[in-house]
């Protein structure tokens, strides 16, 4: 029994031996292949490989190209909103000139008064011409000039030395225009049907003075306010203030 054991153990040795002879054997037969390429078939992979490289690069810039124009449309969409929000500030503190609907009306001796000599009046009185601005504003007016001046939030109607002056510019002479601009043809015309049934044409005739009013027009051109705007109880911001940009 010890002699089987003996031999099965030999046999087992011998092939495992044989084995790792044949492996040996098969890897000196057959050896690691080499790259056999010419030297031009090296060249023209290194070329396809340095094309690669080149589409790449393009894409890459073409992609840097998108996003610097996509940032730069930004920062366009940015500075063109500041643009119309600065535009809009403007139009609504009257510093730009508008023409819109609306209504002209005139400010005028009564023609019978001074064909009979009796003294006419030489210009309107503060009172009685802010009591029609009021009732215009009441109405839906947006857009007002007098005499070729724009009136905003700011302007100052008063009696100086007897004569009536409109932030500083005199209303020395008659006839007097007064433009009025609204925002659109049916809210001239609904102005222009309240201001023919309004006591201000009474008011005015009790003053020797006749206020006319036209029939809407579709293009009333209104100027814009050209004195300077005084700002009052504001105070400079700090640069570090106002939240961030």
């Amino acid at each position: 029994m010890d002699k089987l054991k003996k031999n099965f153990s030999f046999i087992a040795i011998s092939v495992v031996i044989g084995f790792m002879i044949a492996i040996q054997f098969q890897t000196i037969k057959k050896p690691v292949e080499r790259d056999t390429r010419d030297l031009w078939q090296l060249r023209e992979a290194i070329l396809q490989e340095k094309e690669l490289q080149s589409e790449l690069l393009t894409e890459i810039r073409s992609i840097e190209e998108k996003l610097l124009a996509y940032e730069s449309k930004q920062k366009q969409s940015k500075e063109q909103a500041l643009r119309d929000t600065i535009q809009e500030l403007k139009n609504e503190a009257g510093m730009t000139k508008v023409t819109a609907p609306g209504l002209l009306l005139t400010i005028e001796p009564i023609i019978e008064e001074i064909q009979i000599g009796t003294e006419i009046s030489k210009a309107v009185s503060p009172e009685l011409l802010k009591r029609l601005l009021n009732e215009l504003n009441m109405y839906d007016a947006k857009y007002v000039s007098v005499d070729g001046q724009r009136i905003i939030n700011t302007t100052v109607i008063r009696d100086i030395n007897n004569e009536t002056k409109i932030d500083g510019h005199a209303l020395s002479s008659l006839p007097i225009e007064i433009k009025v601009g609204v925002d659109n043809i049916e809210t001239a015309e609904k102005l222009y049907n309240q201001m023919k049934v309004s006591k201000a044409v009474e008011e005015f005739f009790i003053e020797n003075l006749k206020l006319t009013i036209s029939e809407p027009n579709p293009g009333i051109t209104i100027p814009a306010y050209d004195n300077p705007i005084r700002i009052r109880y504001l105070e400079s911001m700090k640069a570090n203030e106002g939240g961030n940009t």
